[in-house]
C-alpha cells in the first residue's frame, strides 16, 4: 500500500516528545513490511539549519480569505523513506516547534491548519497517490476534514487514519485566529462558541481513529478518561482501535548502550551494579550497592503524578532508599524537588534538566522506575525500564496497565508493581510493597528483572496491526 504520514515531528530530525518516536519507528516498521511509505512534515528552522534541501516542486500557492500562501516543498531521503517538507518560513522558521520556551505560539491553529492544506496540495502535486493518509494528533487533525471536502476527485480512493497520542492536547482555537479556515465552505459545522476543537474535527472526519494502547482506547470512552471527548468518541466507537506503541530496542538495549559504563544483559546482570554506582556518583549520592535506588525521568507536570509523589516524599525518606529524579518543567515542582534534595542530600537527588546520557543511566542504574501517572496514553519509559532490568512502579492507566504486570494478579509472571487509586497513599503503599519484595525476596526480584528484560513490545507487532487496519479500510 501507499502510506503517507502527516506528522509534526520525527525523531532524529526534531523532537519534543513521544510523538517523534512514533514518527520515526512506525514508518520504518511499515517500510520493512513492504509498504511504500513517505512522510510530510513542516520545514522547521532546526531542520533548515541542519539540512540544505533542494526543492522537489515548483513554488506552490494556496488561497484563503484575502491571504495568498506561496510555499515550497523540499525533500530528504531518510532511512530509505522520502520526507517531504512544507517550507513556509513565516510559520515554521521559528525557535521551537509549537512554542517559544514555555509560551505557545498564538497562531498555532493557523500554522497547522495551513500545514494540513499544504500537505494535501503537495501530496497531489507530487502524485503520491496514497491509499491511506495517516495523521497524528491535533497538528494534523484538520487534514481528514480538508480531504473529505476536496472536490478535485484526486482523493476519492484515499482513506484517513487519525491517531490520538494524547487527548489532553486538543488544539482549541478561535476561528477568527485562523485565516486559512475562516471562509472554508464547510467550517461552520466545526465551530462552537466561536472556537474550533481540532482534535474533535479529526475524530469526526477520519475514517478510522487509533490511539497508542488498548487500555487508553477504553479510557477514552469514559467520561473520566476522555478529556471531554467522551460523547464524540462513543459515537465513533466502532472505528476506534487501540494499538500499543513499540519500543526501539536498537536504541534501548543494555547490551550495546554506549551511554553505560558497562554493558549487561539478562544472562549477566552483575554489571548493572556498576551502572548503579555510576548513577549514584553522577547524582551525588553515597555509593551503596544494597540500598534500592528509585529513578524517575519525565517532564515535571501534573500528568506525571507529582500530585501523588510530593505529599509522600517525607514518608519515603524514612525508608532506607535513594531517589533520583531527572526532568524539567513546572517551576513549582522544580522548587519543591530542589528543597527535598537540599534537605536529604544522602537520599534524594534532583537533576533539573534533561540529557540522553542521564536518561539511559537512570534506566540502567536504578532498581525501580517510578511512573505514578495521572494518565499515560502509552508510555515508553516503562518499556525501557523492563529492557534494563529496572522494575517499573506504575499506576494502572493507559499503556502502563497494558505493559506492566503485578504479582497480585500475575504471580510469578509479574514484571512490576501497579497501583490503581489516584492517591498519594496508594502510591506509597505500592512503593512499600515493592521495597518489601526487594529486601525479602532477592531471588524472586532477580527473576522479575530477567523476565522484564526478556519481554518485548516491538514496532513490528504494531506495524502488523496497522497494516491490517489499512487493508480493511481500502478493500
Amino acid at each position: 500500500m501507499n502510506i503517507v504520514f502527516a506528522i509534526s515531528e520525527v525523531e532524529e530530525l526534531v523532537k519534543t516528545g513521544g510523538l517523534a518516536d512514533v514518527g520515526k519507528a512506525l514508518p520504518l516498521a511499515l517500510k520493512a513490511s513492504g509498504h511504500n511509505v513517505s512522510i510530510v512534515m513542516p520545514y522547521y528552522k532546526a531542520i533548515a539549519e541542519e539540512y540544505k534541501l533542494a526543492e522537489s516542486l515548483p513554488q506552490q500557492t494556496l488561497f484563503a480569505e484575502s491571504q495568498v500562501y506561496h510555499f515550497k516543498v523540499r525533500q530528504l531521503s531518510w532511512n530509505d523513506i522520502t520526507i517531504h517538507f512544507i517550507d513556509y518560513p513565516e510559520y515554521f522558521d521559528r525557535d521551537g516547534l509549537y512554542s517559544n520556551a514555555y509560551e505557545a505560539y498564538q497562531d498555532n491553529g493557523e500554522r497547522f491548519s495551513f500545514f494540513c492544506g499544504a500537505a494535501l496540495m503537495a501530496i497531489q502535486s507530487l502524485a503520491l497517490e496514497p491509499d491511506v493518509v495517516h495523521c497524528h494528533d491535533w497538528h494534523t487533525a484538520m487534514l481528514p476534514f480538508m480531504l473529505r471536502s476536496d472536490k478535485s476527485g484526486y482523493f476519492d480512493n484515499t482513506r484517513t487514519v487519525f491517531t490520538i497520542h494524547n487527548a489532553a492536547f486538543q488544539g482549541v482555537n478561535k476561528l477568527d485566529d485562523i485565516p486559512f479556515l475562516r471562509h472554508h465552505p464547510a467550517i461552520l459545522s466545526q465551530v462552537h462558541g466561536g472556537y474550533i476543537n481540532m482534535l474533535q474535527t479529526g475524530i469526526e472526519y477520519a475514517d478510522k481513529i487509533t490511539t497508542v494502547s488498548p487500555n487508553y482506547a477504553q479510557e477514552l470512552l469514559t467520561n473520566l478518561g476522555s478529556h471531554g471527548l467522551h460523547d464524540r468518541l462513543v459515537g465513533r466507537q466502532q472505528d476506534l482501535v487501540g494499538i500499543l506503541n513499540g519500543c526501539d530496542y536498537g536504541q534501548w538495549n543494555p547490551a550495546t548502550d554506549s551511554y553505560l559504563p558497562e554493558n549487561f544483559d539478562s544472562e549477566n546482570l552483575l554489571p548493572k551494579s556498576r551502572c548503579k554506582a555510576a548513577l549514584q556518583k553522577v547524582a551525588g549520592l553515597p555509593e551503596k550497592d544494597h540500598v534500592p535506588v528509585l529513578g524517575m525521568v519525565c517532564r515535571l507536570t501534573e500528568q506525571k503524578g507529582f500530585g501523588y509523589l510530593l505529599p509522600v516524599l517525607n514518608d519515603l525518606m524514612d525508608h532506607n532508599i535513594q531517589l533520583v529524579i531527572v526532568g524539567t518543567g513546572d517551576p513549582s515542582v522544580c522548587m519543591d524537588l530542589n528543597e527535598y534534595a537540599h534537605n536529604h542530600p544522602d537520599q534524594f537527588a534532583f537533576i533539573n534538566g534533561f540529557s540522553t546520557e542521564h536518561a539511559h543511566l537512570v534506566e540502567a542504574g536504578a532498581d525501580f522506575f517510578l511512573m505514578p501517572s495521572q494518565f499515560e496514553p502509552c508510555g515508553l519509559n516503562q518499556m525501557y525500564s523492563l529492557a534494563y532490568g529496572t522494575i517499573p512502579v506504575v499506576r494502572a492507566v493507559g499503556g502502563l496497565k497494558d505493559t506492566v504486570y503485578d504479582p497480585i494478579n500475575y504471580g510469578d509472571n509479574a514484571t512490576g508493581f501497579v497501583f490503581y487509586e489516584p492517591t498519594p497513599d496508594a502510591l506509597l503503599s505500592c512503593i512499600r510493597r515493592a521495597l518489601l519484595f526487594y529486601y525479602e525476596h532477592p531471588e524472586r526480584f532477580r527473576s522479575m528483572q530477567v523476565r522484564g528484560m526478556q519481554t518485548r513490545f516491538t514496532w513490528q507487532t504494531a506495524a502488523d496491526e496497522y497494516s491490517k487496519l489499512y487493508q480493511a479500510l481500502i478493500q
